[in-house]
């Protein structure tokens, strides 16, 4: 751990690429692939969880558990068509970019793991960047619990108070306060300023461009 180092943990699904919506059909085929009819607006409440707590949230504990896992990989494969045309949210790059060059340790906490993770990175191009990577193949619990940003926090190497997390949707400042970590919340997910202000979030901008443009005077001045 190092007093002097400074983190900026950054949520990929929403945040950094535009693949939030992508989720929600896919899920929502997935699950009518199943069997289940859920409202895509239900779906999309709650993109950003990890599918270790997505499909329960959804479909309520009398569920047939032992179907969780077809669920799941029939989203992952479902959404695996999309990757080659998967794109970063504008200023995305440049933000992580910025935030390197400022001193910060840039360490994304994604809910990903495995492929999907390695897809999103390609996408967004901005490996340069970054100091450190976690996704949900390195925590038990996905979000909202805290474990995605505690690892990040500690793949970092900085204190508790020296960082930020930035994220798209109420379970990533649900994640981030339950860490202990600072939350700037963006619009570019589909949650409303209120939303992520109510869950968290110390400040809300429209997407990682609009917080390019006001670093100055944000939480990761």
């Amino acid at each position: 751990m190092n007093a002097n180092r400074r983190a900026a943990l950054f949520d990929m699904d929403g945040t950094l690429v535009d693949s939030t919506y992508l989720h929600a059909v896919t899920w929502w085929e997935a699950f009518r692939q199943a069997g289940h009819r859920v409202p895509m607006a239900a779906i999309h409440r709650t993109v950003g969880m990890g599918s270790d707590h997505l499909i329960g949230h959804l479909l309520g504990p009398g569920r047939d558990r032992d179907r969780d896992a077809a669920i799941s990989a029939a989203h992952k494969t479902l959404f695996a068509e999309y990757w080659t045309r998967l794109a970063p949210l504008d200023g995305a790059a440049d933000l992580l970019r910025v935030c390197a060059g400022r001193g910060w340790e840039v360490v994304l906490a994604s809910s990903a793991g495995g492929a999907e993770l390695s897809a999103m990175r390609n996408a967004l191009d901005a490996d340069d960047a970054l100091s450190a990577v976690t996704g949900a193949d390195d925590v038990e619990s996905s979000k909202p619990a805290p474990d995605l940003v505690e690892q990040a926090l500690a793949e970092a190497g900085a204190e508790l108070g020296r960082a930020v997390f930035v994220g798209d949707t109420v379970w990533d400042m649900k994640a981030g306060c339950r860490a202990g970590v600072p939350c700037v919340g963006v619009l570019s997910g589909g949650y409303c300023r209120h939303e992520l202000l109510e869950a968290g979030a110390q400040a809300v901008y429209e997407g990682p461009g609009d917080l390019l443009s006001q670093l100055d005077s944000s939480p990761l001045r």
